[in-house]
């Protein structure tokens, strides 16, 4: 009988330990499939290959945690061919109190640009808590973390300057605030054409302090057409003439651009009533009328969306096709301009929305067709014949 227990004791437990063993197995599975590694290795500097060095990817790694996904999204643009990067560092998250500066995360993601052989376009703004309003204040609700007033400015060129002086050899190209003529970027106050250049001409001598050999880059306007007015912003071809009637000029190196096409394809010319990526030649202009045409431009945003329903959005082969005939368009007929940015490689996290469909890459490394269109124009693949109703 005691045989026969013993069988049946055996018996009785076999199913547990059945399925602890295919839990094991699915555990270690898991463990083998995840791209995570709890060390990272920056080996030898590497070097892009690309015969198209115009060619530019704006990056959003500002809020990735992981070290290995700043280090696989910075390898993936080189990869792409792209020499060049944008890369928002926020004046919050590095001097959370006034004076101290916290690098560290800043220094990783310029780290791994550096292995990778990339240059680096860095984007300053966003203000910490100890320079915005009192949050006791009622109002204050109605501002957002760009609300920077100007007894605040000589704070935000201090930032510049030591920004400029910590990465001395390693970010040369600085942009002083993003999209100022728009409203939500200006912190909801009205959008001030002569506050921005007050803010350059205090921002530009301390980035040139910081770091003599410095180009700092004013601008990065966001193409609209709001009419006078209007509480969401400022018409950017008037902003610019605007800056340049308040003297601008003397305090930026070269003028950032945004460069969208919606759902005009890249060769549509030039209108003032038109959104499209020729806007950028009408820029260009003015610059040129106020005597800047010396000054290069660095397009730091540009693209197109192929959400299946925003209205602003085009097919997917649409994208694909307008985006290689923008950068060869930039390419052949704009000497001026030294990068065609895309906006943007991937976000951290998905938005669940239309901005999704701006990425060549999703959050989980999933790499999009036309991450591959433009790696093989970089690397001097003839322009692929996408049908424009796929």
């Amino acid at each position: 009988m005691s045989g026969v227990t013993g069988l049946i004791e055996q018996l009785r437990y076999r199913p547990i330990v059945l399925w602890l063993g295919r839990i094991l197995i699915l555990v270690v599975m898991m463990l083998a499939a995840s791209p995570q590694s709890a060390y990272v290795v920056i080996g030898a500097r590497q070097e892009v290959a690309t015969k198209h060095p115009t060619t530019c990817a704006h990056t959003r790694l500002t809020d990735e945690v992981e070290e290995w996904k700043i280090q696989r999204s910075l390898e993936l643009v080189r990869e792409m061919g792209a020499p060049t990067i944008v890369e928002f560092f926020p004046w919050s998250y590095i001097e959370s109190s006034k004076g101290q500066y916290d690098w560290w995360h800043s220094d990783m993601i310029v780290r791994h640009a550096e292995a990778q052989g990339l240059t680096v376009i860095a984007r300053l703004g966003l203000v910490p808590e100890w320079a915005q309003p009192d949050r006791d204040d009622p109002a204050a609700d109605a501002y957002t973390l760009n609300y920077l007033t100007p007894d605040h400015f000589g704070d935000f060129a201090n930032f510049v300057e030591a920004f400029a002086s910590h990465y001395r050899g390693q970010i040369s190209h600085i942009i002083i605030w993003n999209e100022p003529n728009l409203a939500f970027e200006w912190g909801y106050q009205p959008v001030d054409p002569q506050q921005y250049v007050e803010l350059l001409r205090l921002a530009y001598p301390a980035a040139h302090r910081g770091n003599p050999n410095v180009v700092v880059l004013g601008g990065a306007l966001a193409p609209t057409l709001e009419p006078p007015g209007s509480p969401l912003g400022m018409n950017d071809l008037v902003y610019l003439e605007r800056l340049y009637t308040a003297g601008a000029g003397d305090y930026f190196d070269a003028l950032a651009i945004h460069a969208y096409g919606l759902k005009f394809p890249p060769d549509d010319p030039p209108d003032p009533a038109v959104l499209n990526f020729r806007r950028s030649e009408l820029v260009r202009r003015i610059m040129v009328e106020n005597g800047d045409a010396d000054k290069p431009v660095y397009i730091t945003e540009s693209g197109w969306n192929d959400h299946l329903r925003w209205t602003k959005a085009v097919k997917p082969g649409q994208r694909i096709t307008y985006t290689i005939g923008a950068l060869e368009y930039a390419e052949e007929n704009w000497p001026w301009a030294k990068s065609l940015c895309i906006w943007a490689l991937r976000y951290p996290a998905p938005t669940h929305s239309f901005p999704d469909y701006f990425t060549l890459i999703s959050p989980d490394f999933t790499i999009k067709p036309i991450y591959y269109e433009i790696q093989a124009w970089a690397g001097g693949a003839a322009r692929s014949e996408n049908s424009l109703d796929d």
